[in-house]
Order: structure tokens, then C-alpha cells, then sequence
């Protein structure tokens, strides 16, 4: 993998522990954003890791969103940041779409675990993931209106439902962990000192499956997840098919009659 100045990355046990790391609120500036999205295609290209869990250090600030003085320059101003061609002139945004995506898209099933304020940007990361651990401090916030920009609802609305999005979107409103929770988007809520070991107890359970068997589902669910019901299934059923045919499938089966811990080969 990589160097990276901005995001620390730890494997153990086929868990990939990302942590968020620039100080002093993890603000997202384009090279930390590019290194985000990096890391996790670099991981599901990979076989050192099953699942990942997405953290931060501290216990205050997730993530702050958007370093506030690139956007006034990408998107006002139109010059180019450090790292930037010609292209993110022409496409300013794609370099925040390139985060997200590699976070949804890359492959492996990402757990957040939020350890404090999640602002605008920050809150998307989340919603970009597959499960959410939350911290009892944790918060979540869309504040683009008050300074001027827009961006992280439609991310939000796969957490919250679209009205509750669009509440937090017009107001600019803190949303308080127990709330996310009550509203179906969270794992649970935990005292900050247990949510590291929260969130990695929930990473060993996934990572005990199949490795290739949850990088369909998670292919599967994310192409599913906005079409009709018939056509949705359907999609699913030929994933199934897919998945039936591996050699992890069968070794899914047999260990399952035999009561034994499965040895996956990746196959």
C-alpha cells in the first residue's frame, strides 16, 4: 500500500482499522480525501483484509467535513490545490466523489465507528459505509447552508430517510447519536471507551465469513439498493448463482454440516 500522510491504516485478524488523521478536527483537505479514497480501493484489490472499521482519534470530532477554505477555492474561485490537475477544474467535485466511492465501492464491507462530531462531509463518509457503530458523543450535522455551499444529503438520506435529511440540511442542526440510532442507521451506541472494541468485535464476526461471498453481497446490495422490487431481486438471485458456484460456497455447506470452522481459499 501506499505511503499516506493523512490516514493511518492497521491490519490484524483480516481487519483493515483505518483512522482518520489530520489534526486537529479531521478536516478533509483534496490530498486526505484522495488518500481515503486510495486506501480503501487499495484494500479490496488486496487479500490481507475482509472487512475494514473507518475511526478517528479522540473522542470529540469524527470528522469536521470539508476543509472550508479548499471549497471557497475549488468552487468560487475555481484554482487549483495542491495535487490538482486541469480535470478537477473542469469536474471540481470529483476528487470528493472519488472518497466516497472508494469507501463504497471498494470492496470491502466498511464498518464506521464514530467516535465524535460527524460535519457535513464527515457525516457522508459515514453514510458511505456498510454498518455504524456509533460512540454515545457521536453527532451528525449538514451546517453547508450556514457557510454557503451545499453537499452531503443525498449521502445522509441512506442513514436518516429523506426528511430527516432534508430537516438537517435546512437547519444545519446536530443530530445526537441516539436519535441516529432510533432512526435504524446505527449497530448501537456505546460509552466511548468501548466503542473501538465494539466496532472490532463486530469486524471479527464479518471476517470469519467468506471473504469473497461479502464482497458480493456488498456488490450486490449496493447495485440493488435504488431499483424496483422485481428487478432488485432478481439481480439478487443472479448473485446467488454467482456466489453457489464458488469453492468457499461448498466449503461454506460442508463446514456448516460438520460443524467445524470453515477454511476459506479465496476460490
Amino acid at each position: 500500500m501506499k505511503d499516506t500522510e493523512y490516514v493511518r491504516v492497521e491490519i490484524s485478524g483480516g481487519v483493515a482499522t483505518v483512522t482518520l488523521d489530520r489534526p486537529p478536527v479531521n478536516a478533509l483537505s483534496a490530498p486526505m480525501m484522495r488518500e481515503i479514497g486510495q486506501v480503501f480501493t487499495e484494500l479490496g484489490t488486496a487479500t490481507d483484509a475482509v472487512v475494514a472499521v473507518l475511526t478517528a482519534d479522540g473522542d470529540r470530532i469524527f470528522c469536521a467535513g470539508a476543509d472550508i477554505s479548499e471549497s471557497e477555492r475549488r468552487y468560487a474561485r475555481r484554482e487549483l490545490i495542491a495535487g490538482e490537475t486541469v480535470a478537477d477544474l473542469a469536474d471540481p467535485g470529483a476528487v470528493v466523489r472519488g472518497c466516497f466511492g472508494g469507501i463504497r465501492e471498494g470492496g470491502l464491507p466498511v464498518i464506521a465507528a464514530v467516535n465524535g462530531g460527524a460535519v457535513g462531509a464527515g457525516a457522508a463518509l459515514i453514510a458511505s459505509c456498510d454498518l455504524v457503530v456509533l460512540s454515545e458523543n457521536a453527532w451528525l450535522s449538514l451546517p453547508e447552508i450556514n457557510v454557503g455551499v451545499l453537499g452531503g444529503a443525498r449521502h445522509v438520506q441512506r442513514l436518516v430517510g429523506a426528511f430527516k435529511a432534508r430537516e438537517m440540511a435546512y437547519t444545519g442542526r446536530r443530530v445526537p447519536a441516539a436519535e441516529i440510532h432510533r432512526l435504524g442507521a446505527s449497530v448501537g451506541v456505546v460509552p466511548p471507551a468501548e466503542l473501538a472494541a465494539t466496532a472490532r468485535e463486530l469486524a471479527l464476526e464479518l471476517a470469519a465469513k467468506s471473504p469473497l461471498a461479502l464482497r458480493m453481497a456488498k456488490e450486490s446490495m449496493n447495485r440493488v439498493e435504488d431499483l424496483p422490487l422485481e428487478e432488485g431481486y432478481r439481480l439478487e438471485q443472479d448473485y446467488t448463482a454467482r456466489v453457489s458456484r464458488l469453492d468457499d460456497a461448498r466449503e461454506a455447506r460442508d463446514s456448516y454440516r460438520e460443524k467445524r470452522t470453515p477454511e476459506w481459499s479465496w476460490r
